[in-house]
């Protein structure tokens, strides 16, 4: 159940992103009666806030343009949900400024209640997130380019430096952006390869808007496609580690995203590309089974690598309760 204030807030945020909306749209969209819309659109005119009302058969509500909305208040959740997401962003190093993640913190901030402030800075003072690895960096211009390229099919010409350091220049067909296991990948046409590719975002070197555009394939997953490049069986390594549980407990446990699973009699092997070995290892670390790295032996020295450094930490560490 909605209360009061609730839908009043709503009629107000309604309002807020529309020029004008009529009467039974506000009703329809809050599930309620158009006299109760009148209600609270005298009770928000009470309130000093500059709502104009059209009267006749076609009338319809705004605010009055020019004119300063005082700032919704958030709720405990929304206020939950907003410094969870600004504090990942800052920690993950997401192609933004930590200055931005960090005045936008206190943005918010100055809107809210005293109460709801002191909430919001128990959590940026008490949570802390640490993954052990950084996302490569990125330009934080391109990243908003190319999803505008995305939305508006807008082609684009890339200089793209591969992975054997080659460089190219492209025409590329933008279907989507994705983040996975802590880098950018751009999914699309390429015109030089003449089908669909995978490019890293941090090995783009330069990159401009065309003004050509292009029909967006119907149905596509572009999260599947990265997978399976990454995991693709021609890469030049591959890892292979025993699980020593039960293919449904490896299931429960170990997201598609991170490979593919095999039982044996065993345990479970679990094979992927040789490719983000740092995440690989930390994510290997987490797990609450035996675990036994087979190959690569690149895998099993960075292992051998954050043991040390670990044990090197715990000689220096300081005394806990």
């Amino acid at each position: 159940m909605y209360s009061p204030t609730s839908r009043l807030l709503g009629v107000l945020e309604l309002l807020q992103s529309r020029q004008q909306i009529s009467g039974s749209e506000l009703a329809q969209r809050l599930e309620i009666h158009p006299r109760t819309v009148r209600r609270y659109i005298q009770q928000l005119q009470d309130m000093g806030i500059p709502v104009e009302a059209e009267r006749g058969i076609y009338g319809a509500y705004r605010l009055k343009p020019g004119q300063r909305v005082p700032p919704l208040l958030f709720t405990e959740q929304e206020i939950l949900a907003l410094s969870l997401g600004l504090l990942t962003i800052r920690e993950l190093q997401f192609p933004v400024e930590r200055a931005t993640a960090e005045t936008t913190l206190a943005k918010i901030e100055r809107v809210l209640p005293a109460g709801l402030v002191q909430h919001a800075r128990a959590l940026q003072a008490a949570i802390s997130i640490q993954l052990g690895i950084r996302s490569p960096r990125i330009e934080p211009a391109w990243l908003l380019q190319l999803s505008l390229a995305v939305q508006y099919c807008q082609q684009v010409q890339l200089e793209y430096l591969s992975a054997q350091q080659n460089m190219t220049e492209r025409t590329i067909e933008p279907y989507g952006i994705v983040f996975n296991e802590g880098a950018w990948y751009l999914v699309g046409y390429c015109d030089l390869r003449r089908a669909m590719r995978v490019f890293r975002l941090d090995r783009i070197q330069a990159m401009r808007l065309l003004d050509s555009n292009f029909e967006r394939p119907a149905s596509i997953d572009i999260v599947e496609i990265v997978q399976a490049a990454l995991n693709a069986s021609d890469q030049p390594d591959e890892v292979e580690v025993l699980l020593k549980t039960t293919i449904e407990h490896a299931r429960h446990i170990i997201p598609p995203a991170m490979g593919r699973l095999e039982a044996t009699p065993q345990g479970v092997l679990l094979r992927r590309a040789a490719v983000h070995l740092e995440w690989v290892a930390f994510t290997l670390l987490e797990l609450d089974i035996p675990v036994v790295v087979l190959q690569p032996a690149a895998l099993r020295e960075l292992l051998q690598a954050i043991a040390t450094k670990a044990l090197g930490m715990s000689n220096t560490a300081a005394p806990t309760d």
